[in-house]
């Protein structure tokens, strides 16, 4: 049995905890935001409807071991998510860009009107400095598939909201969770082996410098309309400083007010102008940031590893934060049953 400390209550450090609990070790969570969940946090607002904190998290895999896996703390509803990109004319056109967005801007606008303001804003980086796999991640369709996700063969959101999901994760007498705590390097000394999602960079001081990180502003709103976008999420064109906008009701299980509708707006930035705040690393052409963080890497004790997309320093899904979760736990009980 080990003594095991966790830093982050997020999905990777949650399902590394559940994993060495259910296996006899005493695991100890702590995160320094006041709640569980990590950026899939949410909650209900004042008017009934579920709010995702950080933005939109919506679930989708083709991964049935993550499935299976996270099915064991949370009832699901199906839900395929739908994109539309908002025109300067105001018309609605489907993301990603299929057979019938592209008629109705014309191939040779596509990168103009959707790609290059939209990297400009989240990157703060022209698309030719920007890693080519970035901009691959939602690709252009010749069909008239209307879904964001068209590939996955699993996508569902969880019935009672991601918070919930956490709670039951957590819910194990070999594990406690603190809130509102943050890492302190002298709390190592009263483990065997800790598993850490802080930025690897901060960890070590700055020691190569700074790891860049974009980040987002969240603006909520309500409005006193029973419904006003045609998915649940739409994506702006224009040069100003938004990029999407979410309307929460339009996911199931979100909440049914017929008066009042909930719009979250967002703002990417600087993480230095979010409070520190570091949503995706910066996957830069030249691979400058990576090989800085190769450097931290070689640095890490023996008795520590570094999870998550501020640990790893990589933009990784939700079920690939799972499934990455669940071989770190696998490595890590196969290793010390060996000595």
């Amino acid at each position: 049995m080990s003594r095991i400390l966790i830093v982050g209550a997020g999905f990777s450090g949650a399902v590394i905890a559940r994993e060495l609990a259910e296996a006899g070790h005493i695991v100890d969570v702590i995160d320094k935001r006041e709640h569980i969940g990590g950026n899939a946090f949410d909650y209900v607002n004042d008017k009934g409807i579920r709010i995702h904190k950080y933005g939109p998290h919506l679930f989708h895999t083709n991964n049935k071991e993550v499935v299976d896996w996270l099915s064991q703390f949370t009832e699901w509803v199906p839900y395929k998510h739908k994109v539309k990109a908002l025109l300067s004319d105001g018309r609605y056109v489907t993301l990603p860009v299929n057979k019938e967005t592209k008629e109705i801007v014309g191939e040779e606008n596509i990168v103009d009107i959707f790609i290059r303001p939209y990297t400009k804003k989240m990157w703060a980086m022209d698309i030719e400095d920007l890693d080519p796999s970035v901009l691959l991640r939602v690709p252009v369709r010749d069909d008239d598939n209307e879904y964001y996700f068209p590939n996955d063969e699993y996508q569902m959101m969880p019935k009672h909201g991601y918070t919930n999901i956490f709670h039951n994760i957590f819910n194990h007498d070999n594990i406690l969770v603190k809130t509102g705590v943050e890492f302190r390097k002298e709390m190592e000394k009263g483990y065997d082996f800790i598993f850490n999602s802080m930025p690897i960079d901060q960890y070590f001081d700055y020691e190569f410098g700074h790891l860049p990180y974009r980040s987002i502003k969240f603006h909520h709103v309500d409005v006193p309309a029973p419904r006003i976008l045609p998915t649940g999420t739409v994506n702006f064109t224009h040069n100003g400083p938004y990029t999407r906008m979410t309307e929460w009701k339009n996911f199931p299980e979100h909440g049914d007010n017929d008066e009042w509708t909930t719009l979250t707006y967002e703002e990417p930035c600087n993480y230095q102008e979010n409070q520190m705040e570091r949503y995706y690393p910066v996957k830069d052409k030249d691979g400058n940031n990576r090989s800085r963080y190769k450097l931290y890497k070689s640095l890490i004790p023996n008795n520590m590893e570094f999870i998550g997309r501020c640990g790893q320093y990589v933009y990784i899904d939700m079920h690939q934060a799972i499934a990455s979760a669940l071989a770190v736990s696998k490595r890590y009980l196969y290793n010390t049953a060996e000595v």
